[in-house]
């Protein structure tokens, strides 16, 4: 094996990041693409100094133009000499939600199953400025933003690890072609009616050309300065929801308005997401977050327009009580 720049930079970011400990049994997931390519045989060539007990995963999602795919990434298993492991989807609604949702059910589902504690995908920094682009025009908050991060809980026991955070998608193709690896042209990648398609196809390249030619490494930079600064306001949030939250005699959530009121607006919209989210199981939009904000300083008595299953904001005296109505 030739060690790269690019071994070289996977093998810092793991050492600094602490994605994947020594030792640890990795689940790769394989899609046939440049990308998870890439980092399979990158933790193939780094597995010696790591000792990970490594295995490939396959989710198909049985759509028409899939047929030969899961046969190809088998045999790219074999030839590594990995343990493959494989599901297919049954009546799998084509879209990209749907596809994602139903992968990710899989991939824990192998992980559990088999004693994986680590899920791995081929996300990059790519797809970290395409995920910026595709949550911000859909409104999303800091959180929505930042939503492709370098790791996050499946289970209680198992983690999704994204270790290629930092390598472009040029990069992977480039190592693709120097190492001859066998990429699997997913003729759905060209289809634009799948918005993030399109966002890869036509709006990056035309930031790039008329804007910025860094547009996509400068939006996934942005990415990774608003995931820290989201990470800390949602630890210093979850220590006022701790204090301002609790639960009446009759099983209500109440929030103690006084104990809120004066903290910054970012604060007290992150307190009362977390109250809905708990309360209600229910993520709440915009509109219905800033209305309880509203009601932090509104007088006794005042309530919110209904939430979700008939559940109101009400006020009572000091507190902002969450109530299912009786006749709902």
């Amino acid at each position: 094996m030739s060690w790269t720049p690019l071994h070289h930079r996977l093998h810092q970011t793991l050492h600094h990041r602490e994605l994947l400990p020594k030792s640890a049994s990795v689940l790769i997931a394989v899609s046939g693409g440049q990308d998870s390519l890439c980092l399979g045989q990158l933790l193939r060539d780094l597995q010696p100094k790591w000792d990970w007990n490594l295995a490939i995963a396959h989710c198909d999602h049985n759509w028409t133009l899939d047929a030969g795919l899961a046969e190809h990434v088998e045999a790219i298993a074999q030839s590594w000499n990995l343990p493959y492991y494989f599901q297919l989807a049954v009546n799998l609604k084509e879209t990209e939600g749907a596809a994602r949702t139903w992968r990710y059910q899989v991939l824990t589902q192998m992980a559990q199953e088999n004693g994986f504690e680590i899920v791995v995908t081929g996300h990059t920094q790519s797809d970290r400025a395409e995920t910026l682009l595709y949550n911000l025009v859909r409104g999303a908050g800091s959180n929505g933003l930042t939503a492709l991060g370098w790791s996050r809980p499946l289970t209680a026991n198992i983690a999704l690890v994204r270790p290629l955070l930092n390598v472009t998608r040029q990069e992977t193709a480039q190592f693709c072609q120097e190492r001859n690896l066998p990429i699997w042209d997913d003729p759905y990648n060209k289809k634009l009616k799948y918005a993030r398609n399109r966002i890869r196809q036509e709006l990056i390249p035309y930031l790039e050309t008329h804007f910025h030619p860094q547009a996509a490494k400068s939006l996934a930079k942005t990415a990774e300065i608003l995931r820290a600064e989201a990470e800390y306001l949602q630890e210093v949030s979850e220590h006022w929801y701790k204090e301002a939250v609790s639960q009446s005699s009759t099983g209500n959530y109440q929030l103690d308005r006084t104990v809120v009121r004066h903290i910054p607006l970012a604060l007290q919209r992150r307190v009362i997401q977390q109250l809905i989210r708990q309360s209600l199981n229910h993520s709440p939009n915009f509109e219905q977050i800033e209305e309880l904000v509203g009601l932090l300083t509104a007088p006794n008595r005042s309530q919110s327009q209904p939430l979700v299953r008939g559940a109101i904001a009400l006020v009572s005296g000091n507190y902002l009580i969450l109530q299912i109505k009786m006749d709902a």
